[in-house]
């Protein structure tokens, strides 16, 4: 573990290409071929990458799988309708689904982020529970922001924003939590 509080994970190089592969497809197919064939083959790469991730790593982790289901979902929905309305509306439900997991949690007292990343993190409670009130809060805003661009502009602005913008802003908010997590940060001897 790096004195940030982060664990290295030997797999991080297939999380990484099997969370951002499906996007890739997605973005190029869009760019390609409109749409429809991009949802379709954004349902065929996200079926592939689950399936990678369990054949390598023997699990699959919470949020991708979840988020493969909607992707199915919804986007069975856009072809069998012929509309794209739902492939749009996904990133707003599964944001919201995500925000609502972690209030339930902590409503409970129980940061579900510690049970999904404690592999990851080794944080005391109250670390915990700040990430998880932060996480639940980006989620929200990243509903919010994809309501207001899929309603406001063309599908290929709102696919650019999905690849482009969702990402980084993303990648941007995790590195912010990185104090955070460095201040709650317990050493791996540390009774929890």
């Amino acid at each position: 573990m790096s004195n940030t509080g982060v664990r290295e994970h030997p797999d991080s190089g297939l999380r990484l290409i099997t969370e951002l592969g499906p996007l890739v497809v997605f973005f190029i197919a869009n760019w390609k071929a409109g749409i429809f064939w991009a949802t379709g083959l954004f349902m065929a790469a996200t079926a592939v990458a689950l399936a990678a991730s369990y054949i390598r790593m023997r699990t699959v982790p919470v949020m991708p799988l979840i988020t493969g289901v909607f992707v199915l979902i919804f986007g069975g929905l856009t072809l069998w309708l012929h509309d794209e309305t739902f492939i749009k509306l996904k990133p707003t439900i599964v944001n919201l689904c995500f925000a609502s997991i972690l209030g339930g949690g902590l409503a409970f007292k129980r940061p579900l982020l510690k049970i999904a990343f404690a592999s990851v993190f080794s944080l005391d409670d109250d670390g915990w529970h700040k990430l998880t009130v932060r996480w639940m809060i980006f989620f929200v805003v990243l509903a919010v922001l994809n309501e207001l661009v899929w309603r406001n502009f063309s599908t290929d602005t709102w696919v650019n924003f999905k690849v482009f913008g969702i990402m980084p802003l993303t990648f941007v908010f995790s590195l912010a939590q990185l104090p955070l997590i460095k201040r709650h940060a317990l050493d791996d001897q540390s009774p929890e």
